[in-house]
């Protein structure tokens, strides 16, 4: 009896024993379990940190000026130097960056994935999936890209350094995924060996004006109606920008010398065709300087002046001459006006290096000119010279009539109208109200013109 009651006595404290024992185990488990939580969490935290850091300095890196960069290289600023070097490999910069951002994405992913089927079972996976969805698209996407996208240039120079490490780091590889996807894409036909960037500083600079005119309704600070002007050369003719035939002041060289001078101070230009038997066989440009000085020599007798003798050579360029080959020709040249002839050898009009000027810099006018010529404001509607071009009321106002169908807003009218209309017609077309308001045998002289959703001006 005696041994039974040892033996359980002795089972009870045994058992006793491997309670506490389990007690203390599950209890240890239990604070592990809830270390390992914590770690995993800040792990994803950690992760999503690193995600907005890659997501918002390859914005910022894409998005910043060069140019600016270049010019704070240029001063000696480091951060400048260090992104300056960065920039001019960009292939292994974005991908290094675009590693990276994958590498953190993923692997916060998976740890989430496992802290919430930890959690809640099975279930786990899509809660994952949503809320690390969430957390990367607003916390390792759209946040910081907003943010670099308004402070490009402050972001690139801050994570420069940091960048500089993270892609010699990753350097060795991204060449192997560089030459694991160009043997890919040399196998599917691509040849990437010629790839260059496709997008020319031209185009550009010409995107970044047209960003400008939607956000100032059309209207252009001065540098950059100038910088407009410059890009536009390329794609305009001479054509585009002459005095119409129509509209020259030239001279019948057969005429009394007093009466070609009584016609060049009455109108007061510097040059004049001067043409024989008809207007279409120009002879010669007249210099109005050249003839004061012919007529101070000759004691301001007029009568004694050989006109004739006077007169320049010519110089005939065809109609369709791109205008910035004309601006060289003209610099190379030493002159400053030509005949405009199309390619029957009829002249069309003339061509001066001041036309040319007024498409970078606007019209230019001297104190013989007279203010606002071509376009008078009257209340909401604007009273315009048919003679106008469309490509001039554009820049001017920051309208959006187009200029390939014709030169002139007359043209436009003709064009649009298919007819040549009579005094009173009123059309409506491209947004504007267009009222004729005279004409001249064929050509339209005068129009009224105001946006079609006002009331017509009285």
């Amino acid at each position: 009896m005696a041994e039974n009651r040892h033996w359980r006595f002795s089972h009870a404290y045994r058992q006793q024993a491997r309670i506490l024992h389990l007690a203390h185990f599950l209890r240890h488990e239990t604070t592990m379990n809830a270390m390992d939580t914590w770690l995993v969490a800040g792990s994803v935290l950690v992760l999503l940190l690193l995600s907005a850091f890659f997501s918002g300095s390859e914005t910022a890196l894409t998005a910043t000026s060069r140019a600016r960069i270049a010019h704070l290289a240029r001063q000696g600023d480091i951060r400048a130097l260090i992104l300056k070097s960065l920039l001019d490999m960009p292939e292994r910069l974005i991908g290094a960056i675009l590693l990276g951002n994958n590498l953190v994405n993923i692997l916060a992913s998976a740890l989430a994935t496992s802290l919430f089927l930890k959690l809640f079972g099975a279930a786990g996976v899509v809660w994952a999936t949503f809320v690390m969805t969430a957390l990367v698209l607003v916390f390792g996407e759209v946040l910081p890209k907003t943010y670099a996208i308004l402070n490009a240039e402050k972001v690139a120079l801050r994570v420069a350094p940091v960048i500089r490490w993270v892609v010699r780091l990753l350097a060795p590889v991204v060449m192997v995924v560089e030459a694991l996807v160009r043997q890919i894409l040399k196998l599917l036909g691509a040849d990437v060996s010629r790839a260059h960037n496709v997008l020319s500083f031209r185009e550009e600079m010409r995107g970044a004006i047209e960003m400008q005119k939607e956000h100032t309704d059309g209207r252009l600070s001065r540098d950059l109606f100038m910088l407009d002007g410059v890009l536009d050369l390329r794609e305009l003719t001479v054509e585009d920008v002459m005095v119409h035939r129509t509209r020259m002041k030239s001279i019948d060289i057969s005429r009394p010398p007093e009466d070609i001078l009584s016609y060049v101070l009455e109108h007061g230009f510097t040059r004049y065709p001067a043409w024989e038997n008809s207007p279409e066989n120009i002879i010669g440009v007249l210099h109005a300087r050249d003839l004061l000085s012919a007529l101070a020599g000759a004691g301001g007798d007029i009568a004694r002046i050989d006109v004739r003798a006077l007169l320049l050579e010519p110089w005939f360029v065809p109609e369709h001459t791109p205008l910035l080959d004309q601006l060289t020709a003209f610099l190379r040249r030493k002159m400053h006006f030509s005949i405009v002839v199309d390619e029957y050898g009829e002249v069309q009009g003339l061509v001066t290096l001041e036309d040319i000027m007024e498409e970078i810099v606007g019209d230019i006018a001297d104190e013989h000119d007279h203010a606002g010529q071509g376009v008078r404001r009257e209340g909401r509607a604007f009273i315009v010279d048919g003679a106008m071009p469309v490509r001039d009321l554009n820049r001017a106002y920051g309208w959006e009539l187009p200029e390939d169908r014709a030169t002139t807003i007359a043209g436009l009218i003709i064009h649009e109208a298919q007819t040549i209309p009579e005094v009173g017609q009123v059309f409506t077309f491209h947004g504007f109200r267009f009222e004729i308001l005279a004409r001249e045998r064929h050509r339209i002289t005068r129009i009224r013109m105001q946006p079609a959703t006002e009331t017509p001006a009285t």
